[in-house]
């Protein structure tokens, strides 16, 4: 297979521009050569966390000079590096996994491509996409989501808008809170196949299947360490002999409009927002 003449790395210095470079999750054997090459030759290396990136070049061999980068970096910052990807080679690193994946980045490359400034991206290791190999769940369609929120009501809120779409759903998770999150899951869906994969491509690397209650119960008794993906699959069609209809005024007898549609919707896997639709329409006829 013949190179790509247009290849920054394999035929000679670095262009000038900025470099999106995926760097390992947890095994520093996923490193590409392309990666090592570009970070090598770079003048400068964006990062997240320069201690955190330090311990990767180290172990690369790689001596080129950082610069903190991260959410909170000033526009000032995010000018210098602009400045010097017009003349030279600068690399956009994150702590861990492909720049811009639920990390910092996404300013510098928008407004790199708007001052015409040349962007290549580096493809290499990403959780999200480690993950769902590893779930088995369903992935001809999946959708990202990031981290889930850390309150209550917001957590259960941003669940129930993205449950009703026909895809596996993925979000980032943290230890301390995943059995929070697993338990607001159980009670939205507690029939849904749910993964957990975590401590990814490390030696004690874990991707467990079930149901969310069972897999919160499993945790509270052995909580996680590591950083986790955590997998939901796509809602399953029940087939139900009884009316809809019928279940929603059993329901509503007990339940308001809005309890009797998300009962329904877990028996049927129904919409529960056209289950809430009708529930009103019935409850006021």
């Amino acid at each position: 297979m013949n190179t790509p003449s247009h290849d920054p790395v394999l035929n000679g210095p670095l262009e000038p521009g900025l470099y999106i470079v995926a760097t390992p999750i947890g095994n520093l054997g996923d490193v590409t050569k392309r990666a090592v090459d570009v970070l090598q030759s770079a003048s400068v290396i964006a990062c997240e966390d320069t201690r955190v990136t330090g311990k990767l070049l180290k172990a690369i061999g790689v001596s080129t000079r950082m610069q903190r980068y991260d959410d909170h970096a000033s526009a000032q910052t995010r000018e210098r590096l602009l400045e010097m990807a017009r003349d030279e080679a600068v690399a956009l690193v994150s702590d861990a996994g492909t720049p811009l994946v639920s990390d910092p980045g996404y300013r510098l490359v928008r407004e790199a491509r708007a001052a015409g400034i040349t962007v290549t991206s580096m493809p290499g290791a990403c959780a999200v996409v480690t993950g769902l190999t590893l779930s088995g769940l369903p992935n001809d369609r999946f959708m990202f989501a990031g981290f889930l929120p850390v309150k209550e009501k917001a957590r259960h809120d941003v669940l129930d808008e993205l449950g009703a779409i026909a895809t596996t759903l993925i979000f980032y998770e943290t230890g301390p809170r995943l059995e929070r999150s697993l338990r607001a899951i159980a009670d939205l869906w507690p029939t849904r196949e749910v993964s957990v994969a975590r401590e990814l491509t490390k030696l004690h690397e874990e991707c467990r299947n079930g149901l969310a209650g069972d897999l919160a119960d499993h945790y509270a008794a052995h909580p996680p360490k590591g950083e986790i993906v955590l997998l939901i699959g796509p809602p399953v069609a029940k087939a139900v002999d009884a009316d809809p209809d019928a279940l929603l005024q059993e329901a509503l007898k007990e339940m308001s409009a809005s309890k009797a549609a998300g009962s329904v919707a877990k028996q049927t896997g129904m919409d529960r927002q056209t289950l809430y639709a009708r529930a009103v329409a019935l409850k006021s006829s």
